[in-house]
């Protein structure tokens, strides 16, 4: 879990955690948020929700970028409690927001699922909170 304002460097520490597991041979997938509510949208249309659970049980580390941003609709968050079960104590999850964790059960915004899906991130989850101003406003 890597939380802090914006431009603080959560992605880029998320990503040099991503690109170091790939060197180490491992299988690692990127998604901003945006992009993982289109996917999960677009496979519950078209018929191919269980392949993709199955393909991203197969990951050895996602990554979640901008966690947060984004209002949950109930399917992601259905998909995100069955993609945290599958992988759980067995494969690796990055959250990357700015939203900090103890503020994560209101974003989420449905009790049951909550506690499901923080139950199966927090109790084992590493915490990195960022400091500092934009790294994209220095020269």
């Amino acid at each position: 879990m890597i939380t802090g304002a914006t431009g603080c460097g959560k992605s880029y520490l998320a990503c040099a955690i991503g690109q170091q597991a790939c060197q180490l041979g491992f299988k690692v997938l990127y998604l901003n948020l945006n992009r993982f509510l289109e996917k999960v949208a677009l496979a519950r249309l078209d018929g191919t929700f269980n392949n993709l659970l199955n393909t991203l049980e197969k990951i050895h580390l996602i990554i979640f970028d901008d966690f947060g941003l984004a209002p949950l609709t109930q399917d992601v968050k259905l998909a995100f409690l069955q993609i945290l079960e599958d992988r759980y104590a067995r494969k690796a999850t990055i959250f990357a927001s700015q939203i900090p964790v103890e503020n994560w059960y209101e974003y989420i915004n449905e009790p049951t699922i909550a506690d499901a899906i923080l139950d199966r991130i927090v109790p084992k989850a590493h915490r990195f909170d960022l400091k500092g101003d934009s790294l994209r406003n220095k020269k």
